[in-house]
């Protein structure tokens, strides 16, 4: 049986910060990110692919207040918003992946998923949202959508004066979609799934499937959906090589080889920047404990490179 790999990729794989965000723009910087997939393919890996969709959904979102304010259409609840950047960024990813593969002559099916995500209703998370989402407002306004729609504001950094809309981002629990995403890779499909962490949801008591306005940690869901399908080893793909101690530190240390007992004693010691690096860790430890072989920390360049970024194993392995 092949290897099977869950790639995450990471926000600068499709938009950069100085960047406009076009269309042709998210094209090109996922065509290049997705060429350095074609080295685990000849690796013998199958492959699952997760991606953000912070910038797209924030998009949507303001598309939702325009065609509000100015021709009264019905907004779009943020359920539909999370599948409708998970179907558009998936339809691009699949497109420029069929290229890429066309180039190096390799023939496989790609399947682009909507993916549901199994999630607590009663998480503390929906006691203290966090998760920073769509346009800035101000305070007026702020108010008023806040008596009007029940939304929470809190300020940002960006703009002094400013109010952004903030979620919950609960823990995902399971991966509704998780045998059938297993199923299609398994027969050597490449599949893209569980999209800017997937669209979070919870069974009533009827067992219906319901939904809440709230997003997941797309690190997390890539942990769990690779931990749901049995998979070998989680890649999560960012802009840097390798994780450091102390980053950016005089003393930094560059930190390859790590086994879950020290890594885990790293978190702990606050080691790793909470806004950066330190969800990241925690998706690949979830996935060790949980039966998974290895995760890898790394930048897409460097998967050419045998001896790529952090490694993350339940035993210390070099």
């Amino acid at each position: 049986m092949k290897k099977l790999a869950v790639v995450a990729l990471g926000g600068n794989a499709i938009l950069r910060d100085n960047e406009e965000g076009t269309i042709e723009q998210q094209e090109q910087n996922s065509t290049e990110t997705l060429e350095n997939l074609v080295h685990l393919i000849n690796d013998g890996y199958e492959l699952v692919i997760t991606h953000g969709n912070g910038p797209q959904v924030g998009n949507i979102l303001m598309r939702n207040d325009a065609g509000e304010q100015v021709y009264n259409i019905a907004p779009m609840p943020l359920d539909i918003c999370v599948a409708d950047s998970q179907g558009g960024i998936g339809y691009m990813l699949e497109r420029m992946m069929r290229n890429v593969l066309k180039q190096h002559g390799i023939q496989k099916n790609i399947i682009t998923m909507v993916t549901l995500v199994e999630v607590d209703r009663n998480d503390p998370a929906f006691s203290d949202p966090s998760k920073r989402i769509g346009k800035l407002y101000t305070r007026e306004e702020a108010d008023r959508l806040t008596k009007e729609k029940k939304w929470t504001f809190k300020t940002t950094t960006k703009a002094e004066g400013k109010y952004r809309r903030v979620v919950p981002s609960p823990v995902p629990l399971e991966i509704i979609n998780k045998d059938t995403i297993e199923s299609l890779v398994r027969k050597g499909n490449i599949v893209i799934a569980a999209g800017g962490g997937g669209i979070p949801v919870y069974y009533d008591d009827e067992k219906n499937v319901r939904t809440l306005d709230a997003v997941i940690d797309k690190d997390m869901a890539s942990s769990l959906l690779a931990t749901n399908i049995n998979a070998d080893e989680l890649y999560i793909l960012t802009d840097v090589s390798f994780i450091y101690k102390n980053f950016g530190e005089p003393n930094q240390e560059k930190l390859e080889f790590l086994d879950y007992v020290d890594t885990l004693k790293y978190l702990e010691m606050g080691t790793f920047s909470e806004g950066t690096m330190e969800p990241k860790i925690k998706a690949c430890l979830n996935f060790v404990k949980n039966g998974g072989k290895k995760s890898v920390i790394t930048e897409a360049k460097k998967l050419e490179d045998k001896s790529f970024g952090s490694k993350i194993t339940m035993e210390y392995e070099k």
